[in-house]
């Protein structure tokens, strides 16, 4: 199965057979059922007028938190069960996180896509619990880890019968208390053949300092722009109508009214280097 099945594989993806990037944006986490349906309203009417595969994103839980004061989630199957509605009334596939093994069956049975967070990239009973369900698996990069070593967190999946596999660059550790982006990573995963997508607003935080991870949104599209232009097949960005109200990682997220100038130059680009 080559890249361009995997994305056309998804349930209900839209504009499959376009020469865009496919786009997985969302807020962090399920925060109301208000918030969901007013971001998802916007990247669907966006993404639609820009002929953009689109998936929607949101944690139903945050389990990878610094502080035991941070928000976490309004509880996983209230969450959940939000996300699926949302997925129903707009039409749109659904991505989320998953943290341990047991969760991702029970995931599965909501979302399109399960998510592995980058610090847990290289837990082989959580990769091969999610390529049990069948699902396609979103494995993002660990910060410590080099572009090569993705490969075998691959084939973890691959080795389970299950085929649908995306990879996600996030940024690499650079100190104690910030992020770089290699820009090299992105084509030698591409050797995979699989999926390769730039998260670009968890590439801007800026993890350690306190109790709430710190940010860089003015440069998330810098980032976007460069990930474009190396010709990465997906972008995520996290996107909120508020991110200074936000419950979690408000610090990097996209202001929901930038998304469509944002994705707007994104296409230009592409269009530009293909």
């Amino acid at each position: 199965m080559d890249k361009r099945e995997i994305i056309a594989s998804i349930p209900r993806i839209s504009n499959a057979d376009s020469d865009n990037f496919f786009l997985l944006a969302g807020p962090c986490v399920v925060e109301s059922r208000e918030c969901l349906e007013e971001v998802a309203a916007e990247a669907v009417a966006v993404t639609s007028r820009l002929g953009i595969p689109y998936v929607f994103k949101a944690s139903y839980r945050k389990a990878n938190r610094s502080s035991r004061n941070s928000f976490t989630g309004i509880g996983d199957i209230k969450a959940l069960e939000l996300l699926a509605q949302t997925g129903e009334k707009f039409g749109i596939p659904l991505v989320t996180d998953i943290h341990s093994a047991a969760e991702a069956a029970m995931a599965a049975e909501y979302v399109d896509i399960l998510q592995i967070p980058a610090f847990l990239c290289r837990q082989s009973d959580i990769l091969e619990a999610a390529a049990a369900t069948g699902k396609v698996v979103n494995i993002k990069k660990g910060q410590f880890l080099a572009p090569e070593s993705m490969k075998l967190a691959a084939e973890k999946v691959i080795e389970c019968d299950n085929e649908r596999v995306m990879l996600t660059d996030r940024g690499t550790m650079f100190g104690y208390g910030d992020l770089v982006v290699d820009f090299r990573g992105i084509p030698t995963m591409q050797k995979s053949g699989l999926p390769v997508v730039m998260d670009i607003t968890h590439s801007l935080q800026q993890p350690n300092r306190g109790e709430v991870t710190g940010g860089r949104p003015d440069m998330i599209e810098t980032i976007a722009r460069a990930a474009v232009a190396v010709g990465v097949d997906g972008l995520f960005i996290e996107t909120h109508p508020d991110p200074s109200v936000a419950k979690s990682d408000g610090a990097n997220m996209l202001k929901l009214s930038l998304l469509e100038p944002l994705l707007t130059k994104l296409v230009k680009l592409r269009k530009a280097i293909l």
